[in-house]
């Protein structure tokens, strides 16, 4: 053991030979295949040419993505294992909550298999975009995209004078605290979160009137019926509407942490300067 620590010292100590030299990077996946919404996206960001061979489905689905007519040019997979790794990939992309067990089969299977955690906050945006680089051996276009993304963020946190109240309310009366990407953006943008730092859960419908919000913000409904998303035509959120807020949607801009949320915030930026305007 003490030989080799001394050839390898030896060795690092040769001329022009850094440490970093030494331990050789690892070779670009020439074939790469992400299975979850957000990598997907990622991927699609920082990719080769014909680096990235097949995207999840909800990659194509515009409720859910930013990018789902890029998300046309590639095939869908679904999630499955079996059909993952019939396209031979170097490198399998998923989230560190979805399609677990195929990620496990996979692994097994000898697939290098990276796991993504979900962005919690604006910061994090950053970080999920170096680890995914990093993976592609895309380190440039990664680090490329970090700063355009910091700098526009930057420049969207303007101060304000007033911030408007504000409610994000989704299906089954679900909100959310400023300790989450959403509720990140809607500060970002320049409003005051009525839930606040107690967090997420159920907002009742009787702390929502009595808050009375400026602005409502909303998730669209999806196509059909869905009885979770009844609360959303309650009398009383009508009744808001009318009164006492302006509305406004979330859409696929703010579902994942990619550099998209910066649309999210520069929309509900304008969104606020209107509700200013017409309280003035």
């Amino acid at each position: 053991m003490l030989r080799r620590a001394l050839v390898l010292l030896s060795l690092l100590a040769a001329p022009g030979l850094s440490p970093a030299a030494a331990q050789e990077a690892p070779p670009m996946p020439a074939r790469v295949v992400s299975m979850n919404l957000c990598t997907d996206q990622l991927a699609m960001l920082l990719a080769a040419p014909g680096q990235l061979v097949s995207v999840s489905k909800l990659a194509r689905d515009p409720m859910s993505s930013a990018m789902a007519t890029e998300a046309m040019a590639y095939p869908v997979n679904h999630g499955q294992a079996e059909e993952v790794w019939l396209m031979q990939p170097d490198l399998v992309v998923v989230g560190s909550y979805t399609a677990q067990a195929a990620a496990q089969m996979l692994e097994r299977l000898g697939t290098p298999v990276l796991r993504v955690e979900p962005a919690y906050a604006l910061a994090d945006v950053p970080a999920r975009i170096r680890t995914l680089g990093a993976a592609m051996g895309r380190q440039a276009q990664a680090e490329a995209l970090i700063t355009a993304f910091e700098t526009r963020l930057a420049a969207l946190r303007e101060e304000v004078a007033r911030r408007p109240s504000a409610a994000l309310y989704y299906a089954n009366g679900y909100t959310t605290g400023d300790q989450t990407l959403a509720g990140e953006i809607l500060l970002a943008a320049g409003f005051e979160n009525i839930a606040g730092a107690r967090g997420g859960g159920q907002l009742p419908l009787e702390a929502l009137a009595m808050a009375a919000p400026e602005a409502l913000i909303t998730a669209r409904p999806y196509p059909g019926a869905s009885r979770s998303e009844e609360v959303l035509m309650h009398p009383v959120v009508r009744r808001l509407r009318a009164a006492h807020a302006s509305t406004a949607n979330t859409g696929n801009d703010w579902i994942c942490g990619t550099p998209f949320v910066l649309r999210a915030i520069e929309d509900l930026a304008a969104f606020r300067k209107d509700i200013e305007t017409e309280t003035e």
